[in-house]
């Protein structure tokens, strides 16, 4: 390799641990989400559940709840759409050594390098599946309290 492809090597490799730890910190999140989802849930269907647009629509306007739903929703929507693209930089980082392993036929350092590869680009995309599902039914609620809100009902 040139000097410049080595340096390039290099720089890269230094990212592959601050992506295991996003993608650690966001199958962490996912799950505690939904815990949180499946406590929101089981509160709906036992009728204990608050609107929480309800809550914080005093002299709000519609956007302005509009906003809040944003807000509520925007780490799940960051998590489901970022934890793909880091596994997949988690699964080509290693594919370098791999790669280098595989041509002096040291197949131990072939397994281990993809088998952190695959199991980075899987824990990324379950935490991604679990975001994105908590995010489609959550979203679908906040816009149910919305337009109750809106009504003038405050009931969901």
């Amino acid at each position: 390799m040139t000097a410049l492809e080595t340096q390039l090597f290099e720089i890269s490799r230094l990212f592959q641990t601050p992506v295991l730890l996003l993608i650690l910190a966001a199958l962490i999140y996912a799950f505690v989400s939904l815990g949180m989802f499946l406590a929101e849930y089981a509160q709906r269907r036992t009728g204990g559940y608050r609107p929480v647009l309800a809550l914080s629509a005093e002299g709000a306007s519609s956007d302005d709840l509009e906003l809040e739903i944003l807000r509520r929703t925007e780490w799940l929507r960051i998590v489901s759409r970022a934890a793909p693209m880091l596994g997949l930089v988690a699964t080509m980082i290693p594919m370098g050594p791999a790669l280098l392993a595989l041509g002096r036929n040291d197949s131990a350092l072939v397994a281990e390098n993809l088998v952190v590869a695959f199991s980075a680009v899987i824990l990324a995309l379950i935490a991604a599946s679990i975001t994105f599902l908590v995010l489609t039914i959550r979203r679908r609620w906040l816009l149910q309290e919305l337009r109750a809100v809106e009504r003038g009902s405050g009931a969901v």
